[in-house]
């Protein structure tokens, strides 16, 4: 099956050329929005062909989507504490800190909105969200084996339990979260998997 538009990543000078038209692709979404990303400008932006950017990427739905794979793999990879609520914590911080960005968070109000119009942002978000879930999992899981959650915890809904009213709080009031909203994001959502929340029903079944 093709790659998406874009989406491979050679080196040198097409590897520049890439950095350099997702650089102004985020530029153009964090000041203008999706609706005025225009292939031309974000060429124009990036000082390369119009051609070029026609080429690789097709469409701005085809930039947004190699846009968030390149932010997805450019993160910032987890923090190991030792504890699932330190590791929550760092979560919900780094979290806060991508949000509270003036950039950062624009882009993703750009992006977010616009895959609630446009199928193609809306399956590239859904990547980019999956690959930091992952990428986050694993303390949950760890904090199961070492008896901090119950057996059977879903840890991909215990990291989307940490963002998401970082999230909502964003896009409902326009307010960037501060770093007491985000300890309070991982707090809650510790308590609530400490308490059996987030157990899935199979294995609350097999349990009881």
């Amino acid at each position: 099956m093709p790659a998406e538009p874009g989406t491979q990543r050679p080196g040198g000078r097409t590897a520049r050329v890439r950095a350099a038209v997702l650089r102004a692709a985020g530029d153009v979404l964090a000041e203008q929005g999706f609706a005025h990303l225009d292939l031309a400008d974000v060429a124009r932006r990036a000082e390369v062909g119009r051609t070029t950017v026609y080429r690789r990427w097709g469409s701005a739905a085809g930039l947004v989507a190699d846009l968030l794979q390149d932010m997805a793999e450019q993160s910032l990879p987890r923090t190991r504490t030792g504890s699932v609520l330190g590791d929550l914590r760092a979560n919900a911080s780094l979290v806060q800190r991508t949000l509270a960005d003036p950039r950062q968070g624009a882009l993703f109000r750009a992006v977010i909105a616009a895959a609630a119009c446009d199928e193609r942002t809306a399956r590239a978000l859904r990547r980019f969200y999956d690959v930091r879930i992952a990428e986050w999992a694993p303390c949950v899981e760890q904090g199961v084996a070492r008896g901090e959650l119950p057996r059977g915890t879903d840890a991909a809904a215990v990291v989307r339990a940490v963002s998401a009213p970082l999230y909502y709080l964003l896009l409902t009031t326009g307010t960037p979260p501060d770093p007491a909203a985000a300890d309070l994001a991982a707090r809650a959502a510790f308590a609530a998997a400490a308490a059996g929340a987030y157990v899935t029903a199979r294995d609350a079944r097999q349990d009881g």
